[in-house]
């Protein structure tokens, strides 16, 4: 049986962590209150996160892009057997954990923190979500869906617990099925998350403005939930 340690020492581990915000000096998420970790698709950058966060506009959130060894999170389709992506998948959703671990650290609970991933970071994150199922500040994947086989068993543990969950995707993506994204909803809502779905019509494997305008509003509600006034 591997150690906790050798567990923690797969691909992804040791890869760069790209912190940003709108602060003009010292750790970010010590003058936020608020954290989105942002993660990458298949062959893609961490910088190509933070180039998307810019059009949120939140100057209140500090953002996370970790950084895939090989600028790929796992090596093969989310559809294949979850087998045949380890111990690349293991060691992402290890990653993941740490980062929302050094988040909390800094005094940011998972409650004040989304997961928002496009494509294979899409898929990597609601993964993440669905196995390690609590109440976050939201859970965004685009164009992207829960991994593996359609006979996966879903039967995961715990509670999204009211957990807002927005899914985008093109109902023509060549590379995630529509039906994958329907059964995400159907499990995330299962599970507790708040879900809300749409698939636009005539769209590939893109983002649209639509998205990124319900990723802002869900942005600002977070704050506005975390900080009333």
């Amino acid at each position: 049986m591997m150690t906790e340690e050798q567990s923690r020492a797969g691909p992804h581990q040791g890869q760069p962590i790209l912190v940003a915000g709108e602060q003009l000096e010292g750790d970010p998420l010590e003058q936020t209150h608020v954290a989105m970790i942002l993660l990458h698709g298949r062959g893609a950058t961490a910088d190509s996160m933070l180039e998307l966060a810019a059009q949120w506009n939140q100057p209140d959130f500090t953002y996370l892009a970790p950084q895939a060894a090989g600028n790929s999170w796992y090596p093969n389709s989310f559809l294949a057997p979850l087998a045949s992506n380890e111990p690349f998948l293991s060691s992402a959703l290890t990653l993941l954990e740490d980062v929302l671990e050094s988040i909390a650290q800094a005094g940011i609970p998972p409650e004040r923190t989304m997961l928002c991933g496009f494509s294979q970071g899409a898929c990597l994150a609601l993964e993440f979500a669905a196995r390690h199922a609590r109440r976050y500040g939201g859970v965004i994947g685009l164009s992207g869906g829960l991994m593996g086989p359609d006979e996966t068993a879903r039967n995961y543990a715990g509670s999204l617990a009211g957990t807002p969950v927005f899914l985008g995707c093109g109902d023509i993506d060549p590379h995630i099925p529509q039906e994958r994204v329907r059964l995400s909803e159907e499990v995330l809502r299962r599970l507790g998350g708040e879900v809300t779905m749409r698939l636009y019509r005539g769209m590939g494997h893109t983002i649209n403005q639509d998205e990124i305008e319900t990723v802002r509003q869900m942005m600002g509600s977070l704050v506005a939930r975390s900080f009333p006034t």
